[in-house]
C-alpha cells in the first residue's frame, strides 16, 4: 500500500512540474475590412446588416443574401435591395462560423437597428490604426499605414462590448 502510494504520488508530482504550454491566436484583419465597416474591431468574420437582412464576408468580400429559400454568395447585392448606402445602415459585427445559418435567431434579436443610424465607420476614423484600409481619407501611401500599425498584427481582438458576437475594442 505505501509503494503504491509513492508511486502515485511520484507521478502527480511529475504532473504538476511538467511545463504548461499556452498557444493564443489572435486575428486581426482590419486592412481586409470596407471603408464602411463601423469602428473598434481589430477583426470581423461577418457584419449583418438588419435593415436589409443581408451579411457581409469580410474575409470573401461577399454579400451572402436569401433568394427562393437558398444562400446566395454575391460579390454585390442584386437590384431587388435598391440603392444601398452601406455609410448609413447599421452593420451588426458576428464572429461565428457559418453566421447567415443563424438568420432567424440574428433577424429577431438584432430587428430594433434596422433603422439605428448612428454608428461611426472606418472611413470617418481619425485613429491610425485604420489607415490600412484601401481608401481611407487619411490613409499612408502604400506600405507606410503597416509600419506605422506595426504590420497589421495586433494584439488583442476587443473587449466584446459591442452587439452581436463581434469583438468591439472600446
Amino acid at each position: 500500500m505505501k509503494k503504491s502510494f509513492s508511486v502515485l504520488a511520484f507521478f502527480l508530482a511529475c504532473i504538476g512540474f511538467s511545463p504548461v504550454h499556452a498557444q493564443v491566436n489572435v486575428q486581426v484583419n482590419i486592412g481586409s475590412q470596407p471603408l464602411w465597416g463601423p469602428v473598434g474591431y481589430d477583426y470581423v468574420e461577418y457584419y449583418y446588416l438588419p435593415e436589409y437582412e443581408v451579411y457581409y464576408d469580410v474575409p470573401t468580400h461577399q454579400f451572402i443574401y436569401l433568394d427562393g429559400g437558398n444562400w446566395i454568395f454575391a460579390t454585390a447585392l442584386p437590384s431587388r435591395f435598391g440603392r444601398v448606402n452601406f455609410f448609413n445602415t447599421y452593420k451588426v459585427v458576428v464572429n461565428q462560423p457559418k453566421a447567415y445559418l443563424y438568420f432567424n435567431d440574428h433577424k429577431t434579436k438584432y430587428v430594433r437597428y434596422r433603422t439605428t443610424r448612428t454608428q461611426v465607420v472606418i472611413r470617418d476614423s481619425n485613429e491610425p490604426k485604420y489607415y490600412v484600409v484601401k481608401g481611407h481619407p487619411h490613409g499612408a501611401p502604400p506600405g507606410q499605414a503597416k509600419k506605422a500599425y506595426g504590420g497589421g498584427k495586433g494584439k488583442s481582438k476587443g473587449n466584446g462590448g459591442g452587439h452581436g458576437k463581434g469583438k468591439k475594442k472600446g
